[in-house]
């Protein structure tokens, strides 16, 4: 099906919102009226940058305020309707949004709304225009998708016709099954947006929270189906009113966009990328130092052991179990230090892998490499951290560890079995982006998004896993674009015995982040533990968390550069990351810093 997106869902100029819908794979727009006003572009100057680009202008909009007001004020809106109708005869546009009237001045009456609105269709209708009527959630008098049809259908007009929008529809708890029941000619559009549930005026949810489809809480996919149903046939648009989206790069975002749009298609069955690949475990992360003697020293003192080293670049295998850093040390210097730049996934297939990343708008990234190195398959994530499709020791698949020669020290006795998870901060205006990307491309499931207190705001977090756990991605955002301590990454170390890997981390040399008194306090009150339990977890640092399927021990290194360390022990079932625990680690971290100024 064809796509379109509306230019207030993209910040930016109007040509930087054109330029960057095209470039995302956009085959239409619709052209927002504020947009229009102040672009100094001619309408036709604007019809033929689109042309150029490839795209259609699909809609111009809204018109508001037309219907069931009285006779004087009608002459004066369909006076400017004309003018507006002139325009899109410049601009070729063909259809307009007209919005279910707001003003004081109309009045509940369905015949009166009726009648003026047939009368602005023939008014289109000589200009070669349709009219698309669309229910606003907070509408004077018509608020809902099945009242606007109905004024449509006893209208009568062939020039008009419905706009469904899935935000209106669903924001209010309309059942969409009776979409079905108006006819697929007379659904002159289809805009879509997601959002997440809040409790909240509308008005407000609509114009700062709508998101792309399934970024949210809508079920954006069944209202789809129903449409379809219908015979519409045509653009699934989207149309997001975002403050965090009007304030990002138009570009990243129009692919986000994008993505979403492929994805939801998919979902209804109306298009068929390569399937999901899921991962099967971590390969490894790659960390990027410009202090490689502080890093490896928390390494060594982890229980690591530098393995081997690649055979053509400054890059370090160190390894115990089967948790494998690289430590790269020839990549440029970057301003913030130690970070992890990079995630071998291992993969059932790569190739299809990557086939499905690149169909969903991944970045393909090119690879500087010797002619002997394995041709390993990578995308970029929406932070920027480089993904690796691996395939390690399968035949028949290139394997990255024959790049690395051994380095003669063989692992220790490994406290440490494998990577338990990886946290990723994200650019405060990717977050959704981010979920989304990780869910769709590499066919991991989303949990739900959680909200965590840090000293100086909220902490937003949302996991992407496996079914087994055998990947675990924690994404998060700070409410601060400036908050550093919040744009830490950390990676979680899975250990059979916590206690037994805290004391030789510290016998080593190590630091653990130190955990006020008052949290264990609060521990000795929530939960009982045996005789000396609670005052080892005191002296080391370790925190405790329990849910339903099980326990959770954990405690955190020192932070190097922008990374971190985390030892965790899961008993049972547990499913989560001790998000109860995470505001206390945020106020420990902020505490070090101010203490050490780094």
């Amino acid at each position: 099906m064809r796509t379109s997106i509306a230019t207030v869902s993209l910040s930016g100029s109007l040509t930087e919102k054109l330029t960057a819908a095209s470039r995302a794979g956009f085959d239409g727009v619709e052209i927002f009226e504020n947009d229009l006003l102040a672009s100094p572009l001619t309408p036709e100057e604007i019809r033929a940058r689109c042309a150029d680009l490839g795209l259609t202008v699909d809609l111009y909009q809204p018109m508001r305020d037309i219907e069931a007001v009285p006779e004087a004020e009608f002459a004066r809106n369909l006076r400017r309707a004309r003018h507006k109708f002139e325009l899109m005869g410049r601009l070729g546009a063909d259809t307009v949004l007209v919005c279910s009237s707001v003003s004081p001045l109309a009045v509940d009456d369905d015949a009166l709304a009726a009648g003026q609105l047939a009368r602005l269709a023939a008014l289109a209708q000589d200009f070669g225009i349709r009219v698309a009527y669309e229910a606003l959630a907070w509408g004077r008098h018509v608020s809902t998708y099945d009242h606007a049809w109905h004024i449509v259908e006893t209208a009568g007009h062939p020039a008009l016709g419905t706009c469904l929008d899935s935000f209106h529809i669903l924001s209010r708890g309309s059942d969409p099954k009776g979409i079905e029941d108006i006819p697929g000619e007379k659904i002159f559009f289809l805009q879509l947006a997601d959002a997440p549930l809040l409790a909240m005026d509308v008005l407000q949810w609509s114009r700062h929270y709508r998101c792309f489809p399934g970024q949210g809480g809508f079920d954006i996919a069944g209202l789809l189906a129903h449409v379809l149903r219908t015979g519409y046939d045509g653009p699934l648009s989207l149309e997001v009113f975002n403050d965090v989206f009007r304030q990002a790069e138009a570009g990243p975002t129009a692919v986000d966009a994008r993505r979403s749009l492929l994805v939801l298609q998919e979902t209804v069955g109306v298009a068929a990328p390569p399937a999901p690949v899921v991962p099967t475990g971590v390969a490894f992360a790659e960390l990027v130092t410009p202090d490689a003697e502080l890093l490896t020293a928390v390494l060594g003192a982890l229980g690591f052991a530098r393995t081997a080293r690649h055979r053509s670049k400054p890059v370090d295998l160190w390894q115990q179990g089967e948790a494998r850093l690289l430590v790269n040390t020839g990549t440029a210097v970057r301003r913030d230090g130690t970070q992890l730049a990079a995630i071998g996934l291992e993969s059932p297939d790569p190739t299809a892998a990557a086939r499905r990343a690149e169909a969903l708008l991944a970045p393909v990234l090119p690879r500087r490499r010797a002619p002997e190195d394995a041709p390993l398959d990578a995308v970029a994530a929406p932070d920027g951290t480089e993904l690796f499709f691996c395939a390690t020791d399968r035949p028949g698949h290139p394997n990255w560890r024959a790049d690395f020669e051994d380095a003669g020290h063989p692992p220790a006795a490994a406290e440490v079995s494998r990577i338990d998870h990886l946290a990723l901060t994200q650019p405060w205006h990717h977050f959704d982006e981010a979920a989304l990307f990780h869910s769709s491309v590499l066919g991991l499931h989303a949990q739900e998004s959680v909200d965590v207190a840090d000293p100086y705001g909220l902490l937003r977090s949302r996991a992407v896993t496996t079914p087994d756990g055998g990947v675990r991605i924690a994404l998060s955002v700070g409410a601060a674009p400036t908050d550093d301590t919040v744009h830490a990454q950390h990676i979680a170390l899975a250990t059979d015995d916590v206690v037994a890997a805290a004391r030789r981390f510290t016998e080593a040399g190590g630091r653990l982040l130190p955990i006020p008194a008052n949290y264990y306090d609060d521990l000795a009150a929530r939960f009982e533990f045996a005789d000396g339990e609670l005052e080892t977890y005191r002296d080391l640092g370790i925190l405790y968390d329990r849910d339903a399927h099980g326990a959770f021990r954990h405690c955190y290194t020192r932070t190097v550069g922008r990374v971190f360390f985390e030892l965790a022990q899961r008993d049972g079932d547990y499913r989560g990351y001790g998000a109860q625990n995470a505001p206390v680690r945020l106020s420990a971290q902020h505490a070090l810093k101010r203490l050490t100024g780094g």
